[in-house]
């Protein structure tokens, strides 16, 4: 607080042009904004240092001959009404102090205008009743006193406000960039105002707006930030070479009416402009929360995949590991015979290993899969993929008297994608024909798979139709949900991860008939590479 009437004072000595026949009026006063500012930021206890400020600068700078109770009452008149301005701003208006929404800016501005109209009637009133001004001279001073104090609070608090809150030391911002921009921006500006003020002789008034496309510029650039900085440097260079060519006092007060107006504009550029960084931060925010919210999404979908599939992970290396231990007992009963079978029994070990093989590529694809929440891609020969499949179930369909007929093409065009799990994907559908024509009791059981190439979209279409009892109506709405089956034993879980598999490759996967005799599901993979 102490520093605070240290820097009122120095401001009112910096200031302290034009007074008009000894008394605080000058159509400049960047003391009040600052102080206004520190009232904003932190309360009505900051009134004591615009009281204590005001009584020293009279005293100290001014050396006024007015009678003590006239200096204490003007302080108090001051005191009074900008304290009442920041407690309704603040308190009752609710104004956020770093000014981030054109509403505040706007508050901040009418407030201070309203304060400055009381402030400068109230003082006015007072110096006539001291008769140290007469109704002549309260016409005059009037104006100045209250340009004065609404050019303060225009550029001073808004510049403190930011400063004050701004979330990085100003130091830490002035990067290499900026500094020549800076530079630049000041040589643009003390020329303008040579031009105004020197150059352009009595008329300079008529070129003030020249100023507004430097400032409006810093604005749109730098937001509220670079209105501030921008009207600032304005406001000083305007007030230094008022000064420097002696221009009187009601020129002074032409010109520091017209920077008001620049300082409104400046402004509400520069508030408008980061009002729109904030909304695009706050979206890239919401969007990075939502990108964020949907992989915690994914994440804890695939682990409830885990949980709630690992039941179903054991039902697809059931079929494999069942077709192992029969072909080892095989192996077992050829070798241990009298005349050992070596050929068929190497053919067996040779089958087994192809199914363990595949039991392991399913844990490690599936783990992957859960992990990283995409397929593995590499290309795929179609025709190849579909002739493994059928590899590795010739045993169950073998065993079970199944045949099966294979149509697709060796020429087909390639697809990308993970072949563990498009492969798991066929054996699963092959197992199902399988299991519901055993179920069926049928000794003419058979299954035609087959694949095409369409378009458009480009796409590669698969389809394995069996013979079988076909789906009843009230599995089918339900089919690809977990837990739907029409198996007494089963667990509904194979055709919920085909679907996610297939999903998960860019295609989909649906039933294409269900009647008795006639059942057939169909799955669709694109060609563009993903």
């Amino acid at each position: 607080m102490a520093a605070a009437v240290g820097g009122y004072v120095l401001l009112e000595w910096l200031s302290s042009i034009h007074e008009y026949k000894g008394v605080p009026i000058t159509p400049w006063n960047p003391g009040l904004g600052l102080i206004l500012a520190f009232m904003i930021l932190f309360g009505a206890r900051f009134a004591v240092v615009l009281f204590a400020g005001a009584v020293i600068a009279e005293v100290a700078v001014l050396r006024s001959n007015l009678p003590w109770a006239v200096i204490l009452g003007i302080a108090g008149i001051i005191t009074v009404g900008y304290g009442l301005v920041a407690k309704l701003a603040r308190d009752n208006l609710h104004l956020d102090a770093g000014l981030n929404r054109l509403r505040d800016v706007a508050v901040l501005l009418i407030g201070g205008l309203l304060g400055a109209v009381l402030v400068a009637a109230f003082i006015c009133l007072l110096l006539l009743v001291d008769e140290a001004l007469d109704v002549g001279d309260v016409l005059v001073a009037a104006g100045p006193l209250l340009i004065g104090d609404v050019i303060g609070i225009a550029v001073i608090t808004p510049l403190t406000l930011r400063l004050a809150l701004h979330e990085r030391p100003l130091l830490d911002r002035i990067s290499v960039r900026i500094v020549p921009e800076l530079l630049l921006f000041v040589a643009i500006v003390i020329t303008t105002l040579w031009v105004i003020l020197v150059a352009a002789g009595p008329n300079g008034s008529k070129l003030f707006y020249l100023l507004f496309l430097p400032v409006v510029v810093a604005a749109a650039r730098h937001g509220l930030d670079g209105g501030c900085v921008a009207l600032a440097i304005t406001q000083l260079g305007l007030v230094g070479l008022l000064h420097q060519y002696g221009y009187d006092a009601s020129a002074f007060t032409e010109f520091q009416l017209l920077m008001l107006v620049l300082s409104a504009t400046g402004l509400t550029v520069g508030v408008v402009v980061t009002e729109r960084r904030h909304a695009f931060e706050a979206m890239r925010e919401v969007e990075a929360r939502l990108a964020t919210k949907e992989a915690e999404a994914a994440q804890a979908a695939r682990f409830h995949l885990v949980s709630g599939t690992a039941t179903a992970l054991a039902h697809e290396i059931n079929q494999p590991m069942t077709a192992a231990r029969a072909l080892a007992r095989s192996a077992q009963q050829l070798l241990r015979g009298p005349d050992a079978d070596l050929a068929r029994a190497d053919t067996n070990l040779t089958n087994l290993i192809s199914q363990i093989d595949h039991v392991g590529g399913v844990v490690r694809h599936m783990r992957e899969f859960l992990r990283r929440g995409r397929p593995r891609l590499s290309t795929i020969h179609v025709r190849n993929l579909l002739d493994g499949a059928l590899a590795l179930a010739a045993t169950q369909l073998a065993a079970n008297s199944i045949t099966v007929a294979l149509d697709a093409r060796d020429d087909l065009p390639l697809i990308q994608g993970d072949a563990v799990q498009l492969q798991e994907v066929i054996l699963n559908l092959l197992r199902n024909a399988t299991e519901a024509i055993v179920g069926a009791q049928q000794t003419d059981g058979r299954i035609t798979v087959f694949a095409r190439s369409l378009d458009p979209p480009a796409r590669i279409e698969v389809s394995v139709a069996d013979n079988g009892p076909g789906i009843p109506a009230v599995v089918q709405e339900r089919l690809f949900h977990p837990l739907t089956t029409s198996k007494s034993d089963g667990l509904g879980l194979g055709l919920a991860i085909a679907a996610s598999i297939i999903e998960a490759h860019g295609g989909r996967i649906w039933l294409a008939a269900a009647g008795p005799g006639a059942t057939d599901f169909r799955f669709t993979l694109p060609l563009e590479k993903r």
